[in-house]
C-alpha cells in the first residue's frame, strides 16, 4: 500500500503545478484590459483543460491502484 502512496504523488504533484499555472493565466486574462468575451472565452478554455488535468490524474490513479503500472506496454 505504501509503495503505491509513493507512485501517486508524483501525478499529483504536477497536476498541482498545471492547475497552478491555468490558475495564474486566469488571473492574468482577468486583470487585462480586453473585451469581456474574450476574457470569457479563455476562462471556459482554462477551465476545460483544469477538468481534463483532474480527469487524467483520476484515471492515472486508478491504473496505479489496479497495479497497471506500465501503460506502455499496450501499444
Amino acid at each position: 500500500m505504501k509503495q503505491s502512496i509513493r507512485k501517486i504523488i508524483a501525478p499529483v504533484v504536477i497536476v498541482a503545478l498545471l492547475l497552478a499555472v491555468l490558475f495564474g493565466y486566469g488571473i492574468t486574462v482577468i486583470a487585462m484590459p480586453m473585451p469581456v468575451w474574450i476574457k470569457v472565452i479563455f476562462g471556459i478554455v482554462l477551465v476545460s483543460l483544469s477538468g481534463v488535468g483532474i480527469y487524467v490524474l483520476m484515471q492515472r490513479i486508478q491504473e496505479i491502484r489496479s497495479g497497471e503500472e506500465d501503460d506502455l506496454s499496450h501499444y
